[in-house]
């Protein structure tokens, strides 16, 4: 059996969201910054804050996108958690909080 690794993300306003969202995944996902080691498959479990909010969603995801510390270039180290099938709510939820801007989205964490 695989043990979830729990994470905390608050995202402080909205160009940090937008550059933390994944939209390119079905389902959604986010970069996480961390310099703990992840693989790439592992199960997560993250408390994602997002900006003008006090509560958290809880998000389970499998990591699948790993920037190592000491990566090359402007990166800095985390993990793109792509959110798991029951989790349609929080891609919903961060896409609407960035209706309008994802197609003008500044460089992203990830790609």
């Amino acid at each position: 059996m695989t043990v979830q690794k729990a994470l905390s993300l608050t995202i402080p306003d909205m160009p940090t969201l937008l550059s933390a969202y994944m939209p390119f995944l079905d389902r959604g996902g986010i970069f996480v910054p961390t310099k703990t080691l992840y693989r790439l498959g592992q199960q997560v479990y993250l408390l994602l804050t997002l900006p003008g909010e006090s509560e958290p969603l809880a998000i389970s995801g499998h990591v699948v996108w790993v920037s190592p510390e000491g990566v090359s270039g402007q990166r800095m180290p985390g993990i793109g958690v792509h959110f798991s099938q029951q989790d349609y709510s929080a891609r919903d939820r961060i896409e609407t909080l960035l209706a309008g801007q994802l197609d003008k989205a500044p460089p992203s964490f990830t790609l």
